[in-house]
């Protein structure tokens, strides 16, 4: 084997190398764009199941604090009726 040969060899072995280099690269970049794209629909996910989450504490609150109000008034007023306090 001569030695133009063996550069053309050594050379054809490396760009083989470079091109299964590169598939793997792109592999692995649209794996990590798919798991980005995840990542991201799952977070939207999130901050639209916490906004209903405020929604809902929201409307609940609207109920429960002025019952809670007035049964604290009729509390202060049964133990004031009754002089315990």
């Amino acid at each position: 084997m001569s030695r133009e040969d063996e550069i053309v060899q050594l050379l054809t072995e490396i760009r083989d190398g470079q091109r299964e280099a590169l598939g793997r690269q792109r592999e692995q970049f649209e794996l990590a764009r798919g798991e980005a794209d995840r990542a991201r629909r799952v977070a939207e996910e999130s901050v639209g199941l916490q906004r209903r989450a405020v929604d809902r504490v929201r409307s609940v609150s609207r109920i429960v604090l002025p019952l809670i109000a007035a049964l604290l008034v009729l509390l202060v007023w049964l133990l004031v009726k009754y002089r315990i306090l």
